[in-house]
């Protein structure tokens, strides 16, 4: 017995196959450039943060020494009564709360210093304590009044960190003339805190700290000195203003490795440093490994439950197809499937749906093409039966007419018999020439092509409808041109055409009164047209796209074969006309026929029409 392997084992172990490589290969990729990435990542990191930081601290400073030039004006300005001056600096003190101290320098001599005594007292220092730090650490003049920025730490305890800024004010009579200011470095601090996985400080051009989270370094006045000297070359370059950032790798004093950004404040030279570990860096890279390790054994067993299900989900519709394949071949074309999805066996199943759906339609095409033609073979023994009938009628007609003439002779014209007779004799005439009409119409004649008036055709078929339209209560109208040239053209066909459109038209009103406005005219291009035009309620386009088709009918059951307009358009095309439909929904139908004058049809000319027609 053959072992037999459904399709479904098929697509699970296809599908564990391509997840195993593609774990595999995405783990082992992983672990060949994740180290990569992360290391560029780290990289980008400390330099950016580096230089954010570095940015920061410029403009704080920058800040701080707008708002000492302020400071400084309203010390120097001689307009301001003493009084006044002091409210405005201890105004200033409060609304500036970063200001400790501002002092005031000519000719490089000490003029005045204004304290926060309050911010003092709390840190448990005075002002002599701030002039013995002056007097310790003095200010470079010459560099400042070359317009150089200067920014140093002159924290002198824990309670109270602060950096000392000093700018060049305008020179006047010739006295030069430096503004200095100590400020509080809280808002330094938050910045080099912000970030808990980075160390992050602030250092000036000689490597004495600034800012950095371990106060206790802020407060010594600490040197950076854990930079490896083969490091502190490349500081060089962002001191001498030769680069703006850069990025270092080295060893701490205890041995541990970091990665460390670097970058240049454009104020007085200060460099924000930025320092990460690498263990710490790579952590995260070690355990996602670790974790991949477990997700790839988790997706291999998730996909393996996956793939039982998704394998029956996919040969289930194909099973299903399989089983409807059949029944259609049985002829059971009225059978249509679910399509519950978006891919190629949902599109699958809708192609089926359709094929179904045309095989059914095909059917009943063909049903109704066969009651169609029974029901044309009893139209045809009608029409035999009528055509007997009439000639019947046409006889006693005759009679019934030729009696009323001879009794009008006898009586008096002014009599009411006369007038009575006079009328029997016109109706009698009417029905004479009705039923002529209607044997001339439903004659089994060979197509016979002659010079026929137009008008003449158009008069004939209106008087064959015009009964069966007044009883349905629609109107005709005609409306012919004058001078219209003949056409070369079998009447007889071209009265069923006419008579069809016209049928159409008052059967399209469903009882409804309306009308009928037949018309003819002549084109610029020579050629005969005739309009069959009516108020009824028009077509869609998807109708008038099929209407000329055989068996195409919107007619109910029984009442239409689809067969009229089909023949009326092959009688058009034998007579090298056209046929056009003019329509909108709600807005009525015109059927326009255009037929060749006789010189125009196959270049034949009036004496070959006759020997046609045994003129």
């Amino acid at each position: 017995m053959q072992l037999r392997f459904p399709i479904r084992f098929k697509l699970m172990s296809m599908l564990l196959l391509v997840i195993t490589l593609v774990v595999g290969v995405i783990t082992y990729t992983m672990a060949a450039l994740f180290h990569t990435d992360k290391t560029t990542y780290i990289y980008d990191m400390t330099s950016l943060i580096a230089q954010h930081t570095a940015q920061e601290a410029y403009f704080l400073n920058v800040g701080y020494e707008e708002r000492l030039r302020l400071f400084s004006r309203i010390m120097l300005d001689p307009g301001l009564p003493q009084k006044e001056k002091s409210l405005l600096l201890q105004n200033l003190f409060e609304d500036i709360s970063e200001f400790v101290a501002v002092t005031l320098y000519e000719n490089g001599e000490e003029q005045v210093t204004v304290y926060d005594v309050n911010s003092l007292e709390k840190a448990g220092l005075s002002k002599a304590d701030l002039a013995a730090n002056r007097q310790l650490h003095p200010l470079p003049m010459e560099a400042i009044l070359e317009g150089e920025s200067y920014a140093v730490n002159s924290t002198l305890n824990e309670a109270l960190p602060t950096l000392t800024i000093a700018v060049s004010m305008t020179m006047e009579a010739g006295h030069p003339r430096v503004a200095a200011a100590v400020v509080r470095m809280e808002r330094l601090l938050s910045v080099v805190n912000r970030s808990s996985a980075f160390e992050t400080f602030l250092m000036d051009s000689k490597g004495v700290v600034l800012a950095h989270e371990d106060i206790a370094l802020v407060v010594t006045h600490a040197m950076v000195d854990w930079i490896p000297p083969e490091a502190r070359a490349k500081l060089e370059a962002l001191v001498q203003q030769q680069s703006t950032a850069t990025i270092l790798e080295y060893p701490l004093p205890g041995g541990e490795a970091v990665v460390a950004g670097y970058a240049r404040s454009q104020y007085s030279s200060l460099i924000a440093g930025v320092q990460v570990p690498k263990s710490a860096a790579y952590l995260t890279a070690r355990e996602l490994l670790d974790n991949m390790v477990w997700v790839a054994l988790g997706l291999l067993v998730l996909s393996a439950l996956l793939g039982v299900v998704w394998a029956q989900r996919i040969t289930r519709p194909m099973e299903v197809l399989s089983a409807a394949a059949r029944s259609v071949g049985q002829g059971g074309f009225k059978l249509r499937l679910d399509v519950t999805s978006r891919d190629e066996l949902g599109t699958l199943a809708g192609s089926f749906n359709t094929m179904a759906a045309e095989l059914n339609d095909r059917e009943e095409a063909l049903e109704s093409a066969q009651s169609a033609l029974v029901h044309s073979e009893k139209m045809s023994a009608f029409g035999q039966l009528g055509a007997g009938i009439a000639h019947e009628v046409k006889n006693p007609l005759a009679g019934i007419l030729g009696y009323a003439q001879l009794s009008k002779r006898k009586v008096e014209k002014d009599s009411s018999v006369y007038k009575n007779l006079s009328v029997i004799e016109k109706e009698t005439r009417r029905c004479k020439e009705i039923i002529e009409n209607l044997m001339k119409f439903a004659r089994q004649e060979d197509v016979k092509k002659q010079l026929t008036d137009v008008n003449e055709v158009i008069e004939e078929t209106i008087t064959i409808v015009d009964h069966q339209l007044s009883v349905n209560r629609v109107k005709i109208f005609r409306e012919l041109g004058e001078g219209l040239p003949v056409i070369f053209a079998d009447g007889n066909q071209i009265k069923q055409v006419l008579i069809n459109f016209i049928i159409n038209a008052q059967q399209a009103m469903d009882g409804e009164p309306g009308e009928v406005r037949v018309s003819s005219g002549l084109l610029a291009s020579g050629e005969v047209e005739i309009r069959v035009a009516d108020n009824g309620p028009g077509m869609t386009e998807e109708v008038k796209a099929k209407v000329f088709e055989p068996f195409f009918t919107t007619k109910p059951a029984g009442k239409g074969t689809g067969l009229g307009l089909a023949v009326t358009f092959g009688i058009i095309r034998d007579h090298q006309g056209t046929v056009a439909i003019e329509s909108e929904p709600g807005k009525g139908a015109t059927f326009i026929i255009s037929l060749p004058a006789h010189n125009q049809a196959d270049g034949e000319s009036l004496e070959s029409a006759e020997e046609v027609t045994g003129a």
